[in-house]
């Protein structure tokens, strides 16, 4: 996530920094997608981006991190439209 146009730094605690230093080496600085063997360097919030207790959080590689918050991004947006779209009107003669 480019943190210079995002708020989310203001957002997270302000122990952020020993709560990252603490997950990174409980997962051994190693990053937790399935298959992957780089070296962790981000903290990700696995679902609530609100909640930062240690079982919300796992180490990612700096790849999977930008992808995994490409994905949470481009599914936010896609709900967004969703929920702008009016829905069909059915004709009028079909009515009932």
């Amino acid at each position: 996530m480019p943190w210079s146009t995002s708020s989310r730094r203001q957002e997270l605690p302000r122990d952020w920094a020993q709560i990252r230093r603490r997950v990174l080496r409980r997962d051994h600085y190693q990053c937790q997608q399935p298959g992957c063997n780089d070296q962790a360097t981000d903290v990700d919030h696995v679902s609530d981006p609100d909640d930062h207790d240690d079982a919300n959080l796992q180490s990612l590689c700096a790849d999977h991190h930008r992808a995994k918050t490409l994905n949470e991004a481009q599914a936010a947006m896609a709900a967004t439209r969703a929920r702008a779209r009016h829905p069909r009107e059915q004709h009028p003669g079909l009515r009932r």
